[in-house]
């Protein structure tokens, strides 16, 4: 059974960094893509970033490019989220997910694509 962990949420101020974790447990990196999304309330969940282990290349929106970075340890079978140059409106739950090969690069934030989810974790970053 697939499974995925997010942790590493927390409150921070504006300038600040966080890193996120996602542990996985039932599948091996190697053939899958895993993916972070945030859903702020009152919006539509937005994909974040994605790293797509199996291909290689990692991806991310417009609006954390130069700011986060995907990474992963195979061996401890997690991908990291490190966010960096926090803003306000960064602040909501990210998501972790996952779905083996197959992934349609062009679409990679698109929520429908991922077959797993983890739990969220909040981030909530001050002014």
């Amino acid at each position: 059974e697939v499974q995925l962990q997010a942790s590493g949420g927390g409150l921070v101020q504006a300038g600040g960094s966080l890193r996120l974790s996602c542990a996985a447990s039932g599948f091996t990196f190697d053939d899958y893509a895993v993916g972070w999304f945030r859903q702020a309330p009152g919006k539509e969940r937005e994909g974040v970033s994605c790293m797509r282990d199996y291909g290689g290349g990692t991806y991310y929106s417009d609006s954390v490019k130069g700011r986060f970075t995907i990474s992963s340890d195979n061996a401890k079978r997690t991908v990291y989220l490190q966010m960096d140059m926090l803003k306000p409106e960064d602040t909501a739950v990210y998501y972790c997910a996952a779905r083996a090969a197959g992934l349609i690069l062009s679409a990679w934030n698109s929520a429908n694509q991922y077959d797993y989810w983890g739990q969220g974790t909040q981030v909530t970053v001050s002014s």
